[in-house]
């Protein structure tokens, strides 16, 4: 399958536990991607396209993924929202845990990197998309001839559609970008 990310924007949080569970239980991967390479440098997570296809040059830099590794106090209930206890009261505890999240977070360069299998690597981010609970990844991508858009929020797949219009201020010469709106691309 050929294919090609010309838009990506990622705002994509998920407990790192559950990126590293995903990748230990054999996911389906894309033909082209044989393996994924998971690798954590300090407060960044790399996951690397390993290639199926043994053409492609070990020297040749294969698409990654890269995240951002936080940590966040995650309680077991709402913290009450009333103000500082009264004198001589103890303020309650409410129990919590440090939990390590990864941010997919930014534009296509910055999330999704490299262009060697760069769309089979997006497809395995869509379905990490899939399994965050939030966050949202919109995108434009072409495979086998057809643009696509792909917008998953919180985990769910949304609907999306690329409309292309000629930008009149520009003379019909077909300038303008590719934008964001109403549910919906406009190039």
């Amino acid at each position: 399958m050929s294919g090609r990310v010309y838009r990506l924007h990622s705002t994509l949080e998920l407990p790192l536990e559950d990126v590293m569970e995903y990748f230990e239980n054999d996911p389906d991967l894309p033909p082209e991607v044989e393996d994924v390479e998971v690798t954590r440098r300090n407060n960044t997570l790399i996951l690397k396209a390993v290639a199926a296809d043994d053409n492609l040059s070990k020297y040749t830099p294969t698409a990654q993924l890269k995240a951002s590794v936080t940590e966040n106090r995650v309680y077991e209930e709402e913290p009450p929202r009333a103000g500082a206890p009264k004198w001589g009261e103890e303020e309650e505890e409410i129990p919590s845990e440090l939990v390590e999240f990864a941010c997919f977070k930014g534009d296509r360069e910055t999330v999704l990197q490299n262009t060697a299998l760069q769309y089979p690597m997006f497809l395995v981010l869509t379905e990490i998309a899939k399994i965050s609970e939030k966050g949202t990844l919109t995108a434009i991508t072409e495979a086998d001839g057809d643009l696509h858009a792909t917008r998953i929020v919180e985990g769910e797949e949304r609907p999306a559609s690329i409309e292309v219009v000629e930008n009149p201020s520009k003379g019909g010469s077909g300038g303008g970008g590719v934008n964001w709106r109403d549910n919906k691309f406009i190039s």
